[in-house]
């Protein structure tokens, strides 16, 4: 075990409070009619989002000055700093700004770039996974795993978004989608989070920001499952978030790239996408 794996004690009960605090500024606007935005990329926002980032970011400049910030809705501060925080106030803002559960708060703290802690947090079922390298992956408190699941055919597949797929990656993913007991799109860093539960076994997607995934991976890997790129490449680079793959084992994964990857088991022609959204 060496020092840059290993999240310190006092990082780990600020991530909690900050996470304390996020959850507290969005609850009161859950289910409420709020105005939405669009930002530059067309992406919805509310002001939930962005109080709930800036308490987050207030919080770490009074207790860390020397770290660095970077959050989906107000940018980089500090970015070459040797600890930095990853702030996604809240991930899934189209299903919170629809009245769903099927969004979360994310938080990453980086050390010299790699994820050594990730927070996902539903603040209205008061549900909080935590990932740290060397450590199990805990769910309120007590420790999970992903599932067994070895074969493509039994797997439940997760995704995002499909309309973020371009027609190469929607192409390869319904390849995979072909091949699984059933899929299912719309839950965001939820997904993450029942991924590590073991109830879905495979989460794909394209087209994401590294402050979507950054937290999940040491909640998926804490929880014994691995996630790449889709030709099975760690995510080292910022290009590698056009595409995502987490499976919950390695002999799952294994099958699960030979369906993704470019230009291998084509489909056969009209042959349906069968992907289950109710």
């Amino acid at each position: 075990m060496t020092a840059e794996n290993v999240c310190p004690p006092a990082f780990l009960a600020f991530a909690h409070e900050i996470a304390d605090a996020a959850a507290t500024v969005i609850r009161p606007y859950f289910r409420q009619r709020l105005e939405i935005a669009a930002k530059a990329d067309s992406s919805p926002v509310t002001v939930a989002d962005r109080l709930a980032e800036m308490t987050m970011r207030r919080m770490i400049e009074k207790c860390f000055p020397g770290h660095g910030v970077r959050g989906e809705e107000f940018g980089t501060s500090n970015a070459e700093a040797e600890w930095v925080w990853v702030l996604d106030p809240i991930d899934g803002t189209k299903s919170f700004a629809s009245g769903s559960l099927a969004f979360g708060i994310q938080i990453a703290l980086l050390h010299q770039d790699a994820p050594v802690l990730g927070i996902i947090d539903q603040p209205i079922t008061n549900e909080r996974w935590v990932g740290q390298r060397t450590s199990p992956t805990l769910f309120n408190g007590v420790p999970v795993r992903t599932s067994d699941t070895a074969r493509l055919k039994d797997a439940i597949v997760y995704t995002s978004a499909l309309e973020q797929f371009n027609l190469d990656a929607r192409e390869r993913f319904s390849r995979l989608a072909a091949g699984a007991r059933f899929t299912r799109m719309s839950h965001d860093c939820y997904a993450a989070g029942l991924l590590a539960l073991g109830s879905v076994d495979l989460l794909v997607e394209s087209n994401v920001f590294d402050y979507d995934i950054l937290p999940q991976i040491p909640i998926i890997e804490g929880a014994g499952g691995i996630v790449t790129d889709w030709e099975g490449r760690p995510l080292t680079d910022a290009s590698q978030y056009e595409t995502v793959l987490m499976a919950a084992n390695e002999t799952l994964h294994a099958e699960a790239l030979a369906r993704l990857k470019q230009g291998q088991i084509p489909r056969p022609r009209g042959l349906p996408l069968t992907v289950t959204t109710a």
